[in-house]
């Protein structure tokens, strides 16, 4: 008997004790008429507000402001910053040729490598075929103008091309751009005196673009391509991410008049 009573209890022990805790949990509300839930709710939720204290809807939009004044100081003084550094190395030019700053105002997500809009037009001064550079060296053409915007092609548009050469050994050729942060040189010899980790800058021949302004640097060459060799060309400029540039007046033709084919391939290309 003793064995079959504690074989019942232990099926059902569990479950009379869970019925007599909840009629006695019920008769005690009933009893305090809920203030002891009250009271235990109140106890638990004071300490949640311990750790995360709540703030007056008034309090919180004070604080946001206050931060969102601070985030406004601390780029305007980024901006600041990059404007007087523009300003320095602009100053350092001749008077005759000082180029005019501008900020990159727009660029849209489906055409990012091909163009930006620059804050000054036609009357800061710029006029189409003005160059822009960056911190690096050559950004693009100034391709269209309005009084007080211009739209700039970039070297990285696949419909830009550039004269350059190697500035180790002069080794010409002609940069075209791949929609990325690299460019693709396409060389004019089958094996061209170049090598990784040269510095590519533009070409004498160019009428676009003065000579001698710094690229990039050759990633990769691969001499098996056919008809002339290729290079990847690392653009040194940020093109993925502009903000100041400085808009040059377009270059007088620096080379004479040629009969040599050679060069009046070079000048098509240019």
């Amino acid at each position: 008997m003793f064995t079959v009573r504690g074989r019942w209890w232990e099926h059902k022990g569990l479950q009379v004790g869970l019925i007599a805790l909840l009629i006695g949990g019920a008769w005690l509300v009933r009893q305090t008429q809920g203030a002891l839930l009250l009271e235990i709710y109140q106890g638990i939720s004071r300490q949640f507000q311990i750790v995360q204290p709540g703030q007056p809807p008034q309090e919180r939009i004070k604080n946001a402001r206050v931060v969102e004044l601070e985030t406004r100081i601390i780029e305007l003084e980024n901006q600041n910053k990059k404007l007087k550094e523009l300003l320095k190395y602009v100053e350092k030019e001749p008077l005759s040729s000082r180029p005019v700053p501008a900020r990159v105002v727009g660029r849209s997500a489906d055409n990012w490598w091909q163009q930006a809009i620059l804050n000054r037009g036609s009357q800061a001064g710029i006029q189409e075929g003005f160059i822009v550079k960056a911190e690096g060296g050559l950004v693009g053409l100034v391709e269209s103008v309005t009084p007080h915007t211009s739209r700039v092609l970039l070297i990285s548009d696949l419909k830009s091309k550039v004269g350059v050469n190697v500035s180790r050994t002069g080794a010409k050729g002609v940069l075209r751009g791949d929609l990325s942060a690299d460019a693709v040189l396409e060389f004019y010899e089958k094996v061209p005196n170049a090598k990784p980790g040269d510095v590519i800058v533009t070409s004498t021949y160019s009428q676009k673009f003065p000579s001698g302004l710094p690229v990039g640097r050759i990633k990769s060459l691969d001499v098996k391509k056919l008809p002339a060799s290729v290079a990847k060309v690392e653009l040194f400029p940020s093109i993925r991410s502009l903000d100041w540039v400085s808009v040059y007046p377009k270059p007088e033709s620096e080379q004479p008049e040629s009969s040599s084919s050679a060069n009046q391939q070079l000048r098509k290309l240019n």
